[in-house]
C-alpha cells in the first residue's frame, strides 16, 4: 500500500475514497491505524462525522460529506460517512420516512459524481456479534487507557441492535454499486478485519492503473547542468595550494 499511495501520489489524475461504517467497538480506529501506518502522511487524511454543527445542519446532508473528499493524488477515510444519514437518522426518527429514504438516491448520485471524477470509493461495513461488542465493552471498563472511550450511549445504542441491522441492511442493498461497492467485513477477530480491508485497498490501487508521471523537463539539459555543477563542486573542494615561506 506504501507503493501504491506513493504511485497515486506522483500520478495525481485518481483519488481514493474510503468509508468505515460500524456499529460501537468494531474496530474503525484501529483499522484507520493499520491502513495508514505505512502511508506517508502527505496526502492522507482522517475525516471523523460526528453529530453535525449548526453549520452543517444549514446545509443539506450530503454538504459535509462533500467539502472534505479527496482532491486527485488523496487518499481519504471518512470514520462514518454521509450515510449516518440513512441510519442513525432513521432509527432515531429524527427526520420523516419521507425525508430519509430519497436519501439512498442522492448517495448514489453523490458517488456517482465522485467516480465521474477519478475518485475510486470503497465502503466497509465492519460487522461484530452483540456478545463481541459486550466483551470489547468490558475491555474498556477493565483498561484505564481505554476508559475515556466509554458513553452512555454505548448501552443505549445497543438496545437498537435489530433496528440498525435493519438500517445497514437496507443502506447496503440499495447504495452497493460498480463505482462505489460495499464490503461487510466479518470484524470478530482484528487481524482477519485488518487483513481483509487491507488487501481489498491494495487491490484496488493496484487496479487503478497508477503510473509514474513523464518528467517535466529535457533530462539530457538537467543531467548537463549536474555533470557541470559536479565539476564546479570538485573544483571548489580541492585543497588550495601550499605557499613557500621565506627564510631569514
Amino acid at each position: 500500500m506504501a507503493k501504491l499511495q506513493y504511485l497515486l501520489y506522483a500520478d495525481g489524475s485518481q483519488s481514493l475514497l474510503v468509508v468505515l461504517q460500524a456499529l460501537d467497538a468494531a474496530g474503525k480506529d484501529g483499522v484507520i491505524r493499520h491502513l495508514f501506518a505505512g502511508m506517508n502522511p502527505q496526502g492522507t487524511s482522517v475525516v471523523g462525522f460526528k453529530q453535525p454543527s449548526k453549520v452543517e445542519l444549514a446545509h443539506d446532508f450530503l454538504w459535509r460529506a462533500h467539502l472534505p473528499a479527496p482532491a486527485k493524488g488523496e487518499v481519504v477515510i471518512y470514520n462514518r460517512s454521509h450515510y449516518e444519514d440513512v441510519l442513525v437518522v432513521r432509527v432515531h426518527k429524527l427526520v420523516p420516512h419521507g425525508v430519509w429514504s430519497k436519501r439512498y438516491d442522492l448517495i448514489n448520485d453523490f458517488e456517482r459524481t465522485l467516480a465521474q471524477n477519478g475518485t475510486r470509493i470503497l465502503k466497509f461495513y465492519l460487522h461484530i456479534s452483540p456478545q463481541e461488542q459486550l466483551e470489547r465493552f468490558k475491555q474498556r471498563l477493565d483498561d484505564p487507557s481505554r476508559n475515556w472511550k466509554i458513553s452512555d450511549s454505548d448501552y443505549s445504542e445497543r438496545e437498537l441492535w435489530p433496528k440498525y441491522i435493519e438500517a445497514y441492511e437496507d443502506a447496503l442493498a440499495r447504495t452497493s454499486t460498480k463505482r462505489a461497492p460495499w464490503y461487510v467485513i466479518p470484524a470478530n477477530h482484528k487481524w482477519f478485519r485488518n487483513l481483509a480491508i487491507s488487501q481489498i485497498v491494495a487491490d484496488t490501487m493496484d487496479e487503478m492503473g497508477l503510473k509514474l508521471p513523464s518528467p517535466h523537463v529535457d533530462l539530457a539539459a538537467i543531467r548537463r547542468k549536474y555533470h557541470a555543477a559536479e565539476l564546479a563542486q570538485q573544483k571548489d573542494q580541492k585543497p588550495a595550494g601550499r605557499t613557500k615561506s621565506g627564510g631569514g
